[in-house]
């Protein structure tokens, strides 16, 4: 089920301060892949990451490749404490690369 259709099961308006309100309190998590309008997700709570297939957009979830959040250890954090990595694989999805001429 979308998000949208959520919250008009749930009797609410899909608005875009609707929205940011719910990915304020943690229910949605917003992703916005490079050169791709932002979109909304409900798998919440955990440190997954994407992937995009850079010919038709297509977005899925991907889990952690290795340990526990945050799954990098960065070699330098400057001081800060990490609390999760944000990780993007790019890449075709199998339609598009069943489409693509195959070299030899």
């Amino acid at each position: 089920m979308t998000n949208a259709a959520a919250l008009r099961e749930h009797g609410l308006r899909v608005t875009g301060p609707r929205l940011a309100a719910l990915t304020a309190v943690g229910l949605v998590r917003r992703i916005e892949p490079a050169g791709h309008p932002a979109r909304y997700e409900r798998r919440v709570g955990d440190n997954h990451h994407h992937v995009v297939c850079r010919s038709c957009g297509a977005l899925d979830d991907v889990d952690c490749a290795t340990g526990s959040a945050p799954c990098l250890e960065p070699s330098s954090a400057a001081g800060f404490t990490i609390e999760m990595a944000e990780v993007t694989y790019w890449g075709l999805c199998p339609a598009c690369a069943d489409e693509s001429p195959r070299t030899v």
